[in-house]
Order: structure tokens, then sequence, then C-alpha cells
């Protein structure tokens, strides 16, 4: 068990340090698309299935609330929040319209998609990411492994934040790190008093 345990922690390890040696420019990239965003009366609208639904629900909460100082709430949704929405959509349509009618219904010109999928062929996730681009939402997408279906939908404008690693537990560790590096990003570049 100690040495399973351990192949976890260095795994997850490893694949921080090919993540800090790739990602940087795009995460830098996606938090100043966030800042131009809130500055302009937008909001991000966020999405995901399983542990990449917590994740949209993790960056939003962080937005609303606080991440590390306090500072007033900035506007996000969570689009997989809604259990009463998501069944309803599910049921009377199909499952893969979950997030798509939400962004019809609440996107605006100029708001933000935040896209999780650690595989990017989440059939969901795509139709958001079409709708998305129908309502002219700027799309950042966190993927991993050849980033699928969602990083051959995305524009030249859009930007993928793609996790080089193909294993769904490792993706979703460095999935968290780059919701706290935007997080702080979005503060710093808001809120700092220097």
């Amino acid at each position: 068990m100690h040495d399973l345990i351990i192949r976890h922690f260095s795994d997850s390890i490893d694949a921080k340090i090919r993540a800090a040696d790739a990602l940087p420019p795009y995460i830098a990239d996606a938090a100043e698309l966030m800042v131009q965003c809130l500055l302009s009366d937008g909001k991000i609208l966020a999405c995901g299935n399983g542990g990449s639904a917590g994740d949209a629900q993790h960056f939003v909460s962080e937005l609303l609330n606080r991440f590390e100082r306090e500072r007033p709430s900035l506007p996000a949704v969570s689009l997989c929040a809604d259990s009463l929405t998501i069944s309803s959509i599910a049921n009377d349509s199909s499952f893969n319209e979950i997030y798509s009618k939400q962004i019809r219904a609440l996107g605006q010109q100029g708001d933000i998609l935040l896209a999780f999928s650690t595989t990017g062929n989440c059939p969901n996730v795509v139709q958001a990411i079409q709708a998305a681009h129908d309502r002219d939402l700027s799309i950042i997408a966190l993927t991993g492994k050849d980033g699928g279906d969602m990083s051959r939908l995305l524009h030249p404008e859009d930007i993928e934040i793609r996790v080089p690693a193909n294993e769904a537990p490792r993706i979703q560790e460095v999935h968290t790190l780059i919701i706290h590096c935007l997080c702080d990003l979005i503060d710093e570049f808001l809120f700092s008093t220097e």
C-alpha cells in the first residue's frame, strides 16, 4: 500500500512538472481574457461532467466568494449545479443539451465559457462550445490527452489549456492547480494594491 501511495504522489508531481513547463503562457492568456471579460461587465459560465463538474463548481465558488483575499464577488455561473434544470433538459430533450440550452438562455456576447473535460470528448461539453460560439462567447477549454473533439472546435481566439498527461486523475489534479492560478491572477489584476 505504501508503494502505491508513493507512486500516486510521484506521478502527480511529474504531471505538474510537465504542466509547469508547458502551460504558463496559456494560463496567463486565459487569465487576461477573463479579466477583460469581467472588466467589461461580462460573466464566466463553467461546465463539465463528473470530477470536471466539480472543477467547474470549484472555480465558480472561488469567483463568487473569494480566493485568498477579501474582495467583491465576481460574476460566474456553474451550469452543472442546478439539478432541476439538468434533469429537466436531460429528460425532455437530451443529456447532450444540458449545457447548450443553458448557454443559449444565459450567455451573452462578451461572456466566457470555461469548459472542463479530461478527454475533450464529452458530447454535452462539445455542444456547449458550439452553442457558446453561436452566442459569440469566448471559450477557455481545460483538457488533457490529445484535446479531443473540444480542441478541434476551438476558434483561433479561443484558448485551450491542455494538460500534458493521459490519466484522468493526473489531469484533474493539474486542472485544480490551474483553477487556483487563474483565481490568483484574476485577483492580482483586479484587486492588487501595489
